[in-house]
């Protein structure tokens, strides 16, 4: 019998396997936070250093390392295999002697190597909202939260979060460095005087337009469908799953999307807000959720709609392309979305893509690729 939080009799709730899970992550969620008071040069990102209320994050910290030594104790105690509890136990004690909560920050000299804050608050931040949600009101009942792939989207969350400033990077580069001829100050400065909601509105317009064309590319064009396809690999939705994409996928939508943003020239509080909001709805757009939201479907795209774009339907291939703004969708002939009923299963005919973080980094370069495999998304679903 499967249980709603594992799968097997192994991660059955009593089995120790679900405390020795939440062990391990609390307990790496403390012990990461430690490390970053420490080492802030290094490991923490320099636009959010200033803005962290110190007061709560060193008692999160406290909070985290405190449940993971008390997880992974429960886990030790119910579990005949003891990985997992030590594990929790050792990262947990591991924090603690390093100065726990009460560690001294770390000097500031220059700039990050690796956003590890990012990824921690992200990570804590998307588990607490989402995880509830999907429990009680999920769109799939029997689906664990630990379902299978799980720990492939999880290291593509934490590589993407890691490597955050690099991907800002090279996000921001093409349009620097190619279309700076492109700006008209006079329009710049008309744009960024405009109220903030406004230009809100026009971002999400804008970017939702310029991903359409981009994300409807990745599907048509064949060596870039071998990037996107891990995106598609994933036969279970869930708010994890919108983190399984290739990170070139990631740099040439996020590079492209951005140009129109830049020539227009944007105030910075707008596109602040917009990321946020965009951060916030792709993970919801993926989630495991039903929510009944009809007089909406049409004006702005809801899980229903997104799930039919991962659909292993033939009829459902190549559609929704759109981000944000679902009427792109039916204004362009790709809008899909038969009323009240939702996909009977998900990803790619034949699954060509291997699981594991590494394999699909490598994947689309890798000649047997094309062995006998579908070359676009159109011939999956044929």
């Amino acid at each position: 019998m499967t249980s709603g939080l594992g799968r097997g009799t192994g991660h059955r709730f009593g089995s120790g396997w679900i405390s020795g899970v939440l062990a391990v992550t609390c307990g790496a969620l403390g012990y990461g936070g430690v490390l970053c008071l420490l080492f802030p040069d290094w490991l923490t990102t320099p636009s959010a250093r200033a803005l962290y209320p110190m007061d709560l994050v060193r008692f999160l910290i406290y909070v985290m390392l405190v449940i993971g030594f008390g997880l992974g104790a429960l886990s030790v105690v119910l579990r005949r295999r003891k990985v997992l509890g030590f594990t929790g136990i050792a990262l947990a004690t591991a924090g603690t002697l390093l100065g726990g909560s009460s560690a001294e920050l770390g000097p500031v000299r220059g700039t990050t190597a690796v956003g590890l804050d990012w990824f921690l608050l992200n990570l804590f931040v998307l588990a607490l909202l989402f995880v509830p949600v999907e429990r009680v009101i999920p769109r799939l009942p029997e689906q664990p939260i630990f379902r299978p792939g799980w720990t492939t989207d999880l290291m593509h969350f934490a590589m993407s979060h890691l490597m955050v400033q690099v991907t800002v990077v090279l996000t921001m580069l093409p349009a620097a460095l190619f279309f700076r001829w492109a700006t008209q100050p006079w329009l710049q400065d008309a744009v960024a005087a405009q109220p903030l909601p406004l230009q809100f509105a026009e971002i999400v317009l804008v970017a939702d337009f310029s991903q359409y064309w981009v994300h409807r590319a990745f599907h048509r064009v064949p060596w870039l469908w071998a990037l996107h396809a891990i995106h598609h690999s994933s036969q279970s939705l869930d708010w994890l799953a919108g983190s399984r994409l290739h990170v070139i996928d990631i740099v040439v939508t996020r590079g492209l999307s951005f140009v129109p943003l830049y020539v227009l020239g944007f105030a910075a509080p707008a596109i602040y807000a917009y990321l946020v909001f965009v951060s916030f709805l792709a993970v919801f757009i993926h989630a495991n959720v039903r929510i009944d939201v009809r007089p909406l479907d049409w004006m702005l795209v809801t899980p229903r709609f997104h799930h039919w774009h991962h659909a292993a339907h033939p009829e459902a291939v190549d559609k929704n392309f759109a981000v944000h703004l679902p009427w792109i969708d039916r204004l362009f002939g790709t809008a899909y979305l038969p009323p009240r009923r939702w996909p009977d299963a998900y990803g790619i005919a034949g699954h060509p893509v291997p699981e594991g973080y590494w394999r699909q980094l490598a994947w689309p370069f890798l000649a047997e690729r094309t062995a006998g495999q579908p070359r676009t998304r159109s011939d999956v679903g044929s």
